[in-house]
């Protein structure tokens, strides 16, 4: 029994098609088990030949992408969903429905008409997708101690959180069971490309009674307001003549994100000192740890997302493996805590 990450690529195009098996052979760690022109082929492979992972392009002939994911996430419900997404607002759109539908995560198409630097970009978003969506957590992680009740109510002023892989998901179930009359501004780094934080900001406002946007440069914070940061847009608060005014700008990544959770978190733990309340959710990488440390200094409070609820570990895990957590909750008992912190209930 082969130990790769057995893979099936779905476009309508044989040059994406051609472009993304060429990169993915090129990694010993994968193979390639069958590709495919359209969504209903996809679905007939993929019930034969079982692949762990499964890229698919939205917009396809004969079946689309979002018609076959439904199916697929019925026929093979192990195999993970990478959607391919074009840089467009109906994209971003169709992407977050996908999400919504159950997706792993996706990967932007390169906007970019240079071949070698399309390459080097779908290498770089697509690569630790696939082998984050098969990383198995592993049984130490999840048999950590629950850490719960360390978090004193009705302390903190503002709410920072952190997410990447599952965000949007995630960001969801959350949302939908906060109060209208939750007492504190709310700021969210999700790790996403311009055009698509607007629509997870759109969507969120749906389904909540707080008013979720994406932050504008120059707005001032305001209680019960949600604030997404803005692909490619690092977000800060400032206090400028006693008011707290959010800074939107484009300095360098930071863990390779913009906009970065550290930066985020740092500026929140500046601006507000002990009130401060961060949230570490699911996602890749540690993005968010160096940030819960200057929160924890500075008398604020940090909650990280368990194993088993998380779709990534790595950005949790970050945090309660460097003794950051004051609590480890699963992803059903986080709104319920934050309205006790937050005395909304």
């Amino acid at each position: 029994m082969s130990d790769k990450i057995r893979v099936l690529v779905v476009d309508d195009s044989a040059i994406m098609r051609k472009l993304i098996t060429d990169i993915l052979k090129k990694d010993p760690q994968i193979e390639i088990v069958g590709q495919a022109e359209n969504g209903k082929k996809a679905v007939e492979l993929a019930k034969s030949l079982r692949p762990d992972v499964i890229t698919l392009d939205i917009e396809m002939p004969e079946m689309d992408g979002l018609t076959a994911l439904r199916f697929l996430k019925k026929e093979v419900p192990s195999a993970k969903v990478i959607m391919f997404s074009s840089l467009t607002q109906e994209g971003a759109r169709a992407t977050l429905e996908a999400l919504s539908l159950g997706a792993f995560d996706f990967v932007p198409k390169p906007s970019t008409k240079s071949f070698l630097e399309s390459v080097k970009k779908i290498e770089e978003d697509l690569l630790p997708k696939i082998k984050g969506a098969t990383e198995k957590v592993r049984a130490s992680f999840l048999t950590l101690p629950k850490i719960t009740t360390r978090i004193k109510s009705g302390l903190y002023r503002v709410l920072g959180i952190g997410v990447s892989t599952g965000g949007p998901q995630t960001l969801t179930e959350i949302f939908k069971e906060l109060p209208g009359d939750f007492p504190a501004p709310i700021l969210i780094v999700q790790h996403m490309p311009p055009l698509f934080t607007k629509q997870l900001a759109e969507r969120l406002d749906k389904i909540t009674p707080l008013k979720v946007k994406e932050a504008e440069n120059g707005e001032p914070v305001k209680e019960g307001m949600v604030y997404i940061a803005p692909g490619d847009y690092h977000m800060v608060v400032k206090k400028e003549n006693n008011q707290k005014i959010i800074h939107l700008h484009q300095g360098p990544p930071k863990n390779n994100c913009r906009p970065s959770v550290d930066v985020l978190f740092e500026s929140l733990a500046e601006v507000y000192n002990g009130t401060c309340l961060a949230l570490v959710l699911t996602g890749m990488g540690r993005d968010g740890a160096e940030g819960a440390q200057l929160i924890k200094k500075k008398g604020g409070a940090v909650i990280a997302q368990d194993a088993q609820s998380s779709i990534v570990y790595g950005m949790p895990r970050a945090v309660i493996e460097s003794g950051l957590a004051d609590e480890v909750l699963s992803l059903s008992e986080i709104p319920k805590r934050l309205k006790e912190i937050f005395k909304c209930l």
